[in-house]
């Protein structure tokens, strides 16, 4: 036997028609909600380790200049400080970005099980995150920036 044609619901459609309808619309819209979140989630990882990694390079700069310019005599803690610093923001932001793969993953694919199931409609965009493309920029930077410290070579090296 043929299933009719589902047909829009409408405020002239039976009650229970509509709670169901404004419920699984509820749903699809807690989907981007959590979207949302997990990337104020990344956003706030992203200043965390923009903080450590600036903070560490300007240390390992400073000092360095300030030994270069015999000043110091020996700049190697500030050296490995401002190092520290700079790996751990990098690490940091790399972990990050790691998990929020992995959430918006799982939470793509829970989400389309959901539409497959017909129990969520699914009709609105589920983009890549400008918040995800601006964390790998800024790991790049990072990783730049653990390189021209440590081997004095890259966009960020002495002159």
């Amino acid at each position: 036997m043929n299933e009719p044609i589902a047909t829009r619901v409408t405020s002239a459609s039976g009650s229970d028609r509509i709670s169901v309808e404004l419920s699984s619309r509820r749903t699809g819209m807690s989907f981007q909600r959590t979207r949302l979140s997990a990337d104020r989630t990344l956003m706030s990882v992203i200043r965390t380790s923009l903080s450590l990694i600036s903070f560490g390079f300007t240390i390992f700069q400073v000092f360095q200049k300030a030994h270069e310019a015999q000043l110091l005599r020996s700049s190697l803690a500030a050296h490995n400080f401002g190092l520290a610093l700079v790996l751990l923001g990098t690490v940091m932001l790399l972990l990050g970005i790691v998990y929020h793969l992995s959430f918006m993953t799982g939470l793509r694919r829970e989400r389309a099980q959901m539409k497959a199931d017909g129990l969520v409609h699914g009709e609105s965009a589920f983009p890549v995150s400008l918040t995800l493309i601006t964390a790998a920029a800024l790991l790049a930077i990072g990783l730049f920036a653990l390189a021209s410290m440590l081997f004095n070579f890259g966009p960020f090296g002495s002159p």
